[in-house]
């Protein structure tokens, strides 16, 4: 699945909602759309693939004047999928500032503690930066650039886990109550 799915899964999963409600928590000035913006047709998109995938399920019509509004709950396999997913680490880098940011914040909003998610991260993340340091054949043009950034990043990404997991050691980082 996508990232806008998974996202959608792990939130009906912490709280029943209707689409409208997880599109405002992935607006732009949405709680966690300033990690991942997610539009709104996105959301019901994804709400679609959910229900299809036997993942979520209708559980009430929101009561009111304005447009009925399906609120929809976590079916159990749509749960433990959406646990599974919430606890792997990335498998790249470069998902790190979308796909693992995005595991951290949900993490928070739920009051968990990340701390688990984090080393196993930095173990998946710890042989990969290893296997870039490993003297090569000499890269010439764009490879040579193309490596560097790549060992920048994983070195930065590293920093980064190895920080947030000292400041949550130390209890200034810890998870907050859910929002």
């Amino acid at each position: 699945m996508a990232l806008a799915e998974w996202t959608v899964l792990v939130l009906l999963s912490q709280r029943p909602a209707h689409g409208f409600a997880v599109s405002l928590l992935t607006a732009p000035d949405g709680e966690l759309g300033r990690i991942w913006r997610i539009p709104r047709p996105v959301i019901y998109r994804a709400i679609g693939r959910l229900l299809d995938a036997g993942f979520i399920t209708p559980e009430s019509v929101e009561p009111g004047l304005g447009p009925q509004r399906t609120i929809y709950t976590v079916t159990a396999r749509g749960r433990a999928e959406a646990e599974h997913w919430l606890n792997t680490p990335v498998e790249h880098v470069r998902d790190m500032r979308s796909h693992l940011l995005i595991k951290l914040a949900l993490l928070h909003r739920a009051g968990r503690d990340p701390a688990d998610l984090i080393k196993r991260q930095r173990a998946a993340l710890d042989p990969i930066a290893r296997a870039m340091q490993v003297p090569q054949a000499k890269p010439d043009g764009f490879n040579e650039i193309l490596l560097a950034w790549r060992r920048a990043t994983a070195a930065a990404a590293l920093g980064f886990l190895d920080d947030i997991a000292a400041k949550n050691e130390t209890g200034q980082a810890q998870p907050g109550p859910s929002c």
